[in-house]
This record gives C-alpha cells, structure tokens and sequence, in this order.
C-alpha cells in the first residue's frame, strides 16, 4: 500500500509538525479521499472541495476541540471530518448507521454546534464566546460562513449582535460564488498583511482610545480618520461593510494559498475583539468536472470520477419534484396570476423550466425562507396565486410566517412542500417529518398529501384555486410510473378516497403509505384478514364522515403516515374519535418521538416499519393483542 500523510493524521494536532510541502501533498490526498467517498456514496463534494487548504490551516493555528470551529451548514466539513479522527469511517459518510454528512456534537468533540441549515454560525459562535467569557475561559471561537449563507437574514443578526459586543470573535467569509471582491492579487495581499499586522493593530486601537478620551476635538480628529480609513479601504474591498456591524475586515485573501491563509490566521489569533476574515475560494478546487459545474457538485448522487457522470438512480417514473415542476409551468400559462417563488432553490424544487418561461413571475429569494413567506403574502394582497416551492425541513424556519402572515390573513398561498418524509442521506436536518404536524393546527389550513404523482398535479390545482393558505406535501424521489392526465381538476376540498373495502378494519393512509397499506392489505387478505384501505388526501380539513363511518363499522382503525407521530395524522383522527365519543380502536403508524438517523429512504421505512411487511406485522400484532383481551 502506497504511504499517505493522511494515515498518520489522527488528530489536528498531528498537523502542526508538517511542512508546507507535506500539507500541499496532504491537501491533494484530502481531495482524493473525498472524491471517493463522494463518487460511492454521494455527497456535497464541491463545498467540501473547496476548503481543504483553509481547513488545514485553521487546524494548524486554532486548537480544537479547545478552540471552537463553527461551520456554517456544514457542507463543506468533509476535511474537518477526516483530520478529526474520523478517517477510518469516512467511507460510511451519510450511510445508514455511518458518520453524518454534517458536524455533529454526538459524533466528535472537534464539532462544535450540530449543524445542516445554513446561516447559523455567527449566532452559535457569539453565544459561544460569550459563554467563555462569562466562565473566565480563554480559547477562541471561529465561525466559518460561506457567502451563500449570507442572504439568511440570521446571518445579519448574528453580526449585529457580535459586532455590538465585539467579543474575541473571528468569523471567515468563504466566498466562493458572489462578487463581492474583484480585487484579488498582489494589492489586496498587500492590504491583508498591513493591516493584521499586530503593531499597526495595536497602534491603531491605542490611538482610539487616546482620541476618544480627549474632548470633542480629539473625538472629530477621530471620526475624520476612520472615515479617511473608511473611504480608502472602500475603494479596494467591501470591508465598509463589515466594519459598520463593528468588525475588523481582513481580506479579501486568497483561500487557496496556504501560507498567507496560515499567516494572516496567525496575526488574527492575536486580537481581542471582533474579527471578519475574507477569504475566497473555487468550489470544487481540484476536481475539474466539480470546478466547471459547482452547482451539480455542491450536492451530488453517486458518479464516475474518471468522466464525472452522475450514475443514474431508480430510472422510469418521473420525479415528483419534476411533475410538480411541469404542473406549474401549465397552471401558471392559463393563469397570469400564479407565481413561483423559491429559497435558493430553483432546480432542486424543480422551477428551473418555469423560470426560464415565465421570468417575470420567478422569484429566487435567497436563503431566507421567513422573506419569502411574507413576500407570497404581500403578493398574494394584490391578487396573485403565489406558489411557495420548498422543503419540508427549510419551511420550519418560517413557522411564525406561515402563521401569521399567512394564516392569520387568509391568504391565498400555496406551499409546495419537496422532500416530505425521510429523505435518506442528508438524516435529520433534512428530514421532513414534522409538517403534518406543524401545519395542521393552524386554522385557514388546507393540508394535503398525494398518493401519487398523478394526484400531485391535481393538488396543485386545487391548491391554488382553493382561494386561502394550502399546503401540498410531497416526498423526494420518483413516483410510480402511473399514467398523468393531461386536464387538471380540482378535488373536493376534505374528502377522502375509499381504494379498498373490508370488514376487519380500515388503513387509513396519508400519501407515501398508501401504497404500502395497499399491499400490506393484499398480503393480509390472503390470510383473511380483510381491511379497507383509505386514502385520506386531506389531512385538514380530515374527512370526517368517512373516518367516523368506519370507526362505527369495524371499531378498528389504522393510521399510517410518514410524518412524526405526535400532532400528526394519527393524532387528528384519535381527536374526532374523541370529539364523538366512539370508542374506536386505533393504532398508529409513523415516526416516534425522536430525530431519525440518515440512510436511504427504503432502508429507514423498513427500520421503523413503514414499509408493506412492517406494516402488515404491526397489523397481525394488534389484531392478535385485540382477541386476547
């Protein structure tokens, strides 16, 4: 076996006694390791990519776990993963029961802060700081927020906030896609040096202090300067700023270039209060495939390295997220009043056709889902059918939104919710099993969940004729390969649909799991167990005629949905038994009260039971515990 750095690295420390040429040749097989791991299991490869030299370097000045690295989202944490003892499980990055795709606190002492949505780094790393503060401690805090992140409005206050305490706080900008510096090269190296230089900082703050305690003379003196400084560093970087939220800017610095990154670190480490380095770098450094298509790379499915060619998954059916995106480009061509909107998201919610047809109706919001929601509402005040594509996990983010300025005013908003249920690799920031539960409390709510990916384009319809706040829920992944009709029509606001009769019980199902009901309901038959099989459709308003008629038919019902159990579908239909006074048996089928792991989608329903056997076993379980009582 050929000899490699990386199989002596067990520890960041480890680092701190390599040459500058190991740690080049060591960067190369970070990549190798990474592509690899990424070629076989997937990954976001081209953020990871991206920062390996200034992951090596933030290890060989910071000292984790002492010192605190905060990634933002955490897409870019591969190298981190593998120089933090984590090399020997690499290859089991995002499997069922592997090493998470993201920093977690369980996993590693060197992870910081749980992470998966983005732009919360500078808020966790204040709050660390301040914590140290406050226990008389003394190591440092690092945020590390990709540009990206920035257009997330928490991202802004947890500058604010920062800046205003101006703890010993160093935050790096990666900067990998906006354009927010052109100067790049000798003279923004040149600035860089100057001015971490720890004499001209030093001098820099005695002066301040000096001026500030003079009378107003000295503090004018003191205003002309820094607006003299202001003007000057403004025509050569955007560090005005940073520094107006009352950081020190730092760059912009090439993120690539391992000495000047380990040098201007090293300055940095030095300094007592508020600090914003910018650093830039090229997704997917080192992979050309991933360098000339970022975007593909930044979160990508198993792929042939030696061509780069995404390998093709389950083939045939459409994706729900495709048909969602052909049903709204054909929606939006009869009604001028529809429009789409997205978080940062327009291919991966399927709206990449619609806004190329419809540009003037498309609206990329940035990460920064709370906008968005209110944007759709301001929207939809004057007239429009907004259409808010996003993913379950991300919509929790705007909760207060939805409800109050959505909700609240009655408005007619429809949220086409991707990724519903598990979505396997990503695990539990990505799941989306609390929707059903956090939305159908909320009064002027219609709530709905299609059963294929035909009934999707039917929802969507209906949603966005319904006149008031709609919610369809889909999950990732490809439909059925069922026929799609060609018309749309709306479906009857809260009514379910009977697919099976039986005299034993009924399946109540929601969505993904009614056709696993349908099967387990064959499976059962032929051991004469006979069970209708609902589709319920409509989680709010529930169809309570249909569910009451059954209760009082067989007195056993089961529900299953791919959602958390509590507050969930199950929980409706046990609230009308309740409400009616029926006694009813019912048994509940869905995720329990905790955060599932990550794994493929059909791997983590068959763990919890969700799949055709699972819920047939639960059924012959219940049914054999109701005739021994």
């Amino acid at each position: 076996m050929n000899y490699r750095i990386l199989d002596t690295i067990n520890e960041p420390q480890d680092l701190k006694r390599l040459s500058f040429a190991e740690l080049s040749s060591l960067a190369d097989e970070l990549r190798r390791e990474i592509i690899t791991t990424c070629a076989t299991n997937g990954g976001h490869l081209a953020p990871s990519l991206g920062v390996v030299e200034l992951t090596l370097a933030l290890h060989r000045v910071f000292d984790s776990p002492a010192d605190k690295i905060v990634w933002d989202v955490g897409h870019q944490a591969y190298a981190h993963k593998l120089l933090t003892g984590r090399r020997d499980r690499f290859r089991t990055l995002r499997t069922l029961d592997g090493i998470s795709g993201f920093p977690k606190r369980a996993e590693s002492c060197h992870d910081a802060f749980d992470v998966g949505h983005s732009s919360t780094s500078i808020s966790a790393a204040t709050g660390m700081a301040v914590a140290r503060d406050l226990k008389g401690e003394r190591n440092k805090v690092v945020a590390v927020i990709g540009d990206g992140s920035m257009t997330g409005g928490i991202a802004y206050e947890g500058l604010n906030h920062a800046g205003h305490l101006n703890k010993d706080l160093v935050v790096i900008l990666n900067d990998n896609e906006m354009s927010i510096a052109e100067n790049v090269g000798a003279l923004s190296e040149f600035l860089s040096r100057t001015i971490t230089t720890e004499f001209v900082h030093k001098i820099k703050k005695d002066l301040e202090h000096f001026l500030e305690g003079l009378d107003s003379v000295g503090r004018g003196v003191l205003q002309v300067a820094k607006r003299a400084e202001e003007s000057l560093k403004g025509l050569f970087t955007p560090g005005m700023l940073f520094e107006a939220f009352g950081f020190e800017y730092v760059g912009p610095i090439d993120g690539h270039n391992l000495e000047l990154l380990q040098e201007t670190l090293q300055k940095v480490h030095r300094f007592d209060d508020a600090v914003l380095i910018h650093v830039l770098t090229k997704k997917g450094k080192g992979y050309p495939p991933a360098e000339a298509n970022p975007s593909l790379f930044h979160g990508v499915g198993p792929f042939d390295i030696a061509t780069g060619k995404v390998l093709k998954g389950k083939g045939g059916a459409a994706s729900y997220t495709g048909v969602f995106g052909d049903s709204i480009r054909k929606i939006a061509a009869d009604d001028e009043r529809v429009v789409a909107l997205t978080a940062a998201m327009p291919d991966g919610t399927g709206l990449g056709t619609f806004s190329r047809e419809f540009p003037e109706r498309f609206f990329d919001v940035g990460i920064a889902e709370q906008h968005g929601v209110t944007f759709a509402a301001g929207l939809a005040t004057k007239g429009f059918r907004p259409v808010f594509a996003v993913y379950s996990s991300f919509l929790q983010r705007a909760f207060d939104q939805v409800c109050h300025d959505v909700c609240l005013q009655n408005l007619p908003v429809t949220f086409a919710i991707d990724r519903a249920g598990v979505v396997g690799s990503d695990g539990p920031t990505h799941h989306g099993l609390f929707d059903l539960s956090y939305l159908r409390h909320l009064p002027n709510m219609v709530l709905m969940a299609p059963k294929d990916e035909n009934e999707l384009q039917h929802m969507l319809f209906t949603a966005i004729s319904s006149g008031g706040p709609a919610a369809v829920r889909y999950p990732r992944g490809n439909g059925y390969g069922v026929p799609l009709d060609q018309t749309f029509h709306e479906l009857p606001i809260g009514k379910a649909e009977v697919l099976r009769d039986g005299r034993d019980g009924a399946l109540l199902a929601v969505g993904t799991m009614v056709r696993p009901c349908l099967e387990a309901a064959e499976a059962l038959a032929a051991e004469g167990i006979q069970l209708a099989v609902v589709n319920i459709r409509f989680v709010k308003p529930l169809d309570r005629e249909t569910v009451l008629a059954f209760a009082r038919q067989a007195g056993r019902l089961f529900t299953a949905e791919e959602n958390a159990l509590q507050g969930g579908f199950g929980a409706a239909v046990l609230e009308l038994l309740e409400e009616e006074g029926l006694p009813a048996a019912v048994t509940r089928f869905g995720y329990p009260d905790q955060f599932v792991e990550q794994g493929e989608q059909h791997e983590l329903r068959a763990r919890y039971g969700l799949d055709a056997a699972g819920i047939a076993a639960s059924v012959r379980r219940a049914l054999r515990a109701d005739t021994s009582r």
